[in-house]
């Protein structure tokens, strides 16, 4: 720490240099940062995921359908606590701007198959009494100020309504509360979309279930596509977890979009700053020379040189990374109809210092070298 006024007067020599240099590294981190935000939203719902629920759909493709007939037989195999339907109804409010996460669902057994999603008892039953109620997340309801017993004129960007319209007005029943980041969902009843869609009547997007043992999954999930096959529509089981990991990966890879866009802005930065050091070290070779002379180890010059850039590059990544954190928190807000719980990673900071200081010591490598292997009188004999 005696040395740090000489480590700022140094990198204060150039201010020009020094100051794009440091811009250069808090983009850097700013860019790690939110990726590593995006990442954890749109993978976080596998994280969440109930360890001992399956999601049954069709083999080809998640958009194909289900005969309804199949939750019946699902709910009759051994080893099966419940289990529920789903069908994505493409929510839109007021405008195509207002895009909502939707879903139909079998209202009496979609509760025991998510026990996390909380309501108070009297709203559960008014929900599970009125064919036309919803339930809303608590975020949902704050986003729009929506209060219990508001309707919604609600449309669908998938499904027509049998009097021609896309409109399908839902009373807020109940605001849910859940501890798996699920705050910004509506949920109706599957029977009031199948009796009033004009196509699709008698089917559902996926079955849901909870199995006894979560050890006995992968078991389970062949025993039910053993059920099925070899019929017109044979189906597809696998964990909720794995189904939420899939979904998010639609997207591509996003853990190796992140390392490869991550990796390529850090070997830039690397030979940014380990340019930055090289023309430091240059100028100042006298200097050295003369620090030598006056008693300075070539450790303590090796030091001064690694500490210059392992400043410049943990300066550049705390000012990036507190500036993701906040961006983080905007983007959350704005985004929070399909990322409820985005923010930015606790361990973003921990793992971008770790790069920070091995980004800094690399590139300070090279100019440490020559710094440690500097001859006095050769280096005065320059001057």
């Amino acid at each position: 720490m005696k040395y740090l006024h000489l480590l700022w007067s140094n990198l204060g020599r150039k201010k020009l240099r020094t100051g794009l240099t440091l811009a250069s590294i808090v983009v850097a981190f700013l860019l790690f940062g939110i990726l590593q935000t995006m990442r954890a939203a749109l993978t976080g719902g596998a994280d969440l995921a109930g360890v001992d629920r399956l999601m049954t759909t069709h083999k080809v493709s998640l958009i194909q359908p289900l005969p309804e007939s199949y939750l019946t037989r699902v709910r009759g195999l051994d080893g099966v606590r419940v289990a529920t339907s789903q069908d994505w109804f493409g929510g839109v409010y007021q405008d195509d701007r207002n895009q909502l996460v939707a879903i139909a669902v079998d209202g009496p057994s979609f509760l025991d198959v998510y026990p996390e999603l909380k309501l108070p008892p009297d709203q559960r039953a008014a929900w599970l009494g009125d064919q036309r109620g919803a339930i809303i997340g608590s975020l949902l309801a704050k986003r729009y100020g929506w209060k219990v017993g508001d309707t919604i004129p609600m449309r669908s960007s998938i499904y027509s309504n049998s009097d021609g319209s896309q409109s399908w007005p839902m009373i807020v029943s109940g605001i849910y509360e859940s501890t798996n980041g699920d705050l910004s969902t509506l949920y109706f009843h599957h029977k009031y979309l199948d009796e009033s869609r004009k196509f699709g009547r008698g089917e559902i997007g996926w079955i849901v279930l909870r199995i006894q043992n979560p050890d006995d999954a992968a078991k389970m999930a062949a025993k039910v596509d053993a059920l099925f096959a070899n019929s017109s529509t044979e189906t597809k089981t696998a964990t909720e977890k794995a189904f939420a990991q899939a979904f998010a990966n639609q997207m591509g890879n996003i853990g190796a979009l992140v390392t490869a866009v991550a990796s390529a802005v850090f070997f830039t930065m690397l030979l940014v700053i380990a340019n930055t050091m090289g023309q430091s070290v240059r100028e100042r070779t006298n200097e050295l020379a003369v620090m030598k002379t006056l008693g300075f180890s070539s450790t303590s010059v090796t030091a001064l040189v690694i500490g210059e850039s392992l400043l410049i590059t943990l300066l550049g990544a705390a000012i990036g990374l507190i500036i993701a954190s906040l961006a983080s928190v905007s983007l959350g807000q704005a985004l929070q109809n399909f990322f409820p719980a985005l923010g930015m990673p606790s361990t973003t900071f921990a793992v971008g210092f770790g790069l920070a200081l091995l980004l800094g010591v690399i590139a300070s490598a090279l100019p440490a070298t020559q710094a440690w292997r500097l001859k006095i009188v050769e280096a005065l004999r320059r001057t």
